[in-house]
């Protein structure tokens, strides 16, 4: 009788210490391998924030491998990335009402789709085509440059994510 209370306590014990241990890393985003970050800046009189969770290259293989060509990508790591304009804006000239959204895209080999989602606050792979605000086509540009860890950032014509030797522009004015 004393051996099964003493295994029941183990256990116990042992739940309780990785539940403890898994809320605390789970509790602080930056401990993770892809930590939050945050671009903002103005377009026009917009004020645009990004929030996304930043990956690192680690020497694998990133466009068409680790990120496939032809899928819906999160943009970033973790949670779905997210795109907030304080006023309507054009996107490619495109309309865009104000308010947040999830920013996806579609990777290709010489376009990339972006996406505009009005669901957000959900994990990044949680994505949902009927909740599309609005869908553009962009040009990726290489570069010369190696991006080891994937950013945004926020100019006065546009966006512009970065990660290994890519660079992808939106312009929105």
């Amino acid at each position: 009788m004393k051996r099964s209370s003493n295994l029941t306590y183990t256990l116990l014990v042992a739940f309780l210490f990785l539940s403890l241990s898994t809320w605390a890393q789970n509790g602080n985003k930056n401990n993770r391998p892809s930590p939050p970050a945050t671009a903002t800046g103005k377009i026009g009189d917009a004020l645009v924030s990004i929030d996304y969770s930043s990956p690192t290259v680690k020497n694998r293989p990133v466009w068409g491998e680790l990120v496939p060509y032809g899928k819906v990508w999160r943009a970033g790591a973790n949670e779905a990335t997210t795109i907030e304009f304080s006023q309507d804006v054009l996107v490619e000239g495109r309309h865009l009402a104000k308010g947040k959204y999830s920013f996806y895209t579609i990777p290709g080999e010489s376009q990339w789709t972006v996406i505009f989602n009005k669901a957000t606050g959900q994990w990044g792979t949680e994505y949902d085509e009927r909740q599309d605000a609005l869908r553009v086509r962009v040009k990726p540009r290489s570069t010369s440059t190696m991006h080891e860890r994937l950013s945004y950032h926020v100019a006065r014509n546009g966006i512009l994510m970065r990660w290994e030797k890519l660079e992808l522009p939106v312009k929105i004015k």
